[in-house]
């Protein structure tokens, strides 16, 4: 037994726990004081520690992991969207007017309505909602904007588009693209930075609603056994400071009940001089973590940026070979700049020739400046060429990665990109590369839940299509790989390896219990989707229960 000396608050028993601590792989029991990691063991040495208060809680044989980190997240943006019209479970494109007709109806006369997580490809379809079907259901004096999954486009209302001026005339702002109808009418529809245009007119929360929101994000993790996040920016947006502000507040109050570790926006990079701040400022609580940059788009707004353009869908329609939303050369400064101030890099990349030019500068970039304590990261790696997949370990950079948008963005590949499907969302290939994996949701984009994410990168294949096999299931990955990339991987990648990650004494009490053993399951089990249907019976977080099930 390796133990802390200190008398333990609360030790937890008869239980099959799963470290990832290499010189204890699995034990019985754990024993937790002062927010930390005290005791791993037999149940009977761990349980000799008790004292007088010491709670004792007998898990009956159920399997414990370390708390799961969440490698990707945008935080705010799923806790507010949390009070938004939500899409992400509409089937059809009349059930997303349904909800939106019945969002209007609770919204004044001149009140923005405000949505997210439609996929049209989850439909059955692909051609973009536009402005004059969102009005049948808005009406005319309520301007609305709602988001696509990807959150790298959106559909927007007559009412927006007056609102942002936005005409036949208007240009495309510099990475972004405002789609037109034949006649050269905005249709409503807005792709990346064109966005920005009618958002920034929406009203931002309060710092109340902000905090209040982030509180029910925070238990919704509980829930999936989330203790830890890297929380994601948006390009060019304002979400960081405000969100950064709101994490402060909750820290202050004692109310932050999980780990957050903050990106920067490249464009806030200014205070960041000013201020003298470096990456790994704040505590075991909140932190700031990388600079985040934007390559390009995504797929399913088709803005990737890719080496050979998107499968037509139509005679007329042009070769499009994406949107790079951040000149080659500018991503070069930024990336200089964030090293000269001390931060690594997290950049966003989806494309095959985003990726390629990504790495490029990585690479001349590690010419002239040691490798960086916490290392560089890719975030999503989603196409990449066969020839620039090993260049990530080779470079030391870390591929943050969704498994979840394998299975959610299968047919949209197949769709827009054809045999080149087989060159993404290539988890095990990266793995058996010797990259450093971390896994995340990309919440809101997509659902936040780890066990459907491990799921994904088990079986390559949606729940309801099951026993279907696996979409290019060679890229499947092992059970405790996929663990590893929610755990450790994901701890490493934030420079957190020696805080959380694994169930070792001296490191930070957060702990998850499942209601099954994920490891006593068949193949034939998790061939059938039961991984997706698992979730925690207890979460603990800095060696308190935040979550209890009934």
């Amino acid at each position: 037994m390796s133990q802390l000396f200190c008398t333990p608050t609360l030790i937890l028993h008869n239980a099959r726990i799963y470290t990832q601590d290499a010189a204890q792989p699995w034990a019985q029991a754990v024993a937790l004081g002062d927010g930390r990691i005290l005791a791993v063991g037999d149940d009977a040495d761990v349980l000799a520690l008790a004292g007088a208060e010491t709670e004792r809680i007998d898990l009956s044989g159920g399997l414990m992991l370390p708390g799961f980190c969440d490698a990707h997240i945008h935080l705010s943006h799923y806790a507010l969207g949390l009070r938004k019209v939500r899409l992400a479970s509409t089937r059809s494109r009349r059930e997303m007017f349904e909800r939106i007709r019945e969002a209007a109806q609770r919204t004044a006369p001149g009140g923005w309505i405000v949505g997210q997580g439609w996929n049209e490809s989850w439909w059955g379809e692909t051609a973009f909602p536009t402005a004059a079907e969102i009005d049948a259901a808005t009406g005319p004096d309520r301007p609305a904007i709602f988001y696509r999954s990807d959150m790298h486009s959106a559909v927007v209302n007559s009412a927006a588009l007056r609102r942002a001026g936005i005409t036949a005339g208007t240009p495309n702002p510099p990475g972004g693209v405002i789609d037109r109808d034949a006649g050269g009418q905005p249709t409503g529809f807005l792709r990346d930075q064109a966005i920005d245009l009618v958002a920034r007119l929406a009203p931002a929360p309060s710092s109340a609603e902000h905090d209040a929101a982030l509180q029910e994000g925070m238990a919704a993790l509980h829930r999936l056994g989330v203790t830890a996040v890297h929380a994601q920016r948006v390009k060019d947006g304002d979400d960081g400071p405000r969100e950064w502000a709101s994490l402060l507040r909750l820290r202050a109050a004692g109310d932050l009940h999980l780990r957050v570790a903050c990106n920067v926006a490249a464009h806030e990079m200014v205070h960041l001089a000013g201020l003298g701040l470096r990456t790994g400022f704040g505590d075991d609580y909140l932190r700031l973590g990388h600079v985040k940059v934007f390559a390009d788009g995504s797929l399913g707004s088709r803005t990737a940026w890719l080496l050979a353009p998107f499968v037509k869908l139509s005679r007329d329609e042009a070769d499009n070979y994406g949107v790079s939303v951040t000149p080659p050369e500018q991503m070069a400064a930024e990336f200089r700049r964030a090293v000269e101030l001390g931060f690594p890099i997290s950049v966003h990349a989806i494309g095959d020739r985003a990726n390629r030019v990504v790495l490029d500068i990585f690479e001349e970039l590690a010419s002239t400046t040691p490798a960086p304590a916490v290392p560089h990261r890719i975030e999503h790696v989603q196409i990449i060429d066969p020839t620039d997949l090993p260049r990530l370990a080779q470079l030391g950079v870390t591929a943050s990665v969704q498994p979840i948008h394998a299975i959610d963005d299968m047919d949209t590949a197949d769709l827009f990109l054809g045999a080149r499907g087989a060159h993404m969302y290539n988890f095990r290939s990266l793995i058996e590369s010797g990259a450093l994996v971390a896994f995340g949701s990309d919440a809101p984009v997509a659902d936040p839940n780890p066990f459907v994410g491990i799921h994904a990168a088990l079986t390559r294949q949606r729940v309801e299509r099951l026993p279907a096999p696996g979409w290019y299931a060679h890229e499947c990955i092992s059970l405790e790989q996929a663990i590893f990339a929610y755990t450790l991987g994901a701890a490493r990648a934030a420079g957190w390896q020696r805080t959380i990650g694994s169930i070792t004494p001296g490191k930070r009490g957060d702990l998850i219990v499942l209601e099954r053993d994920l490891f006593a399951l068949t193949a034939e089990e998790i061939e059938a989707g039961a991984v997706a249907e698992i979730l925690p019976v207890l979460t603990i977080f800095d060696g308190r229960v935040v979550y209890r099930r009934g």
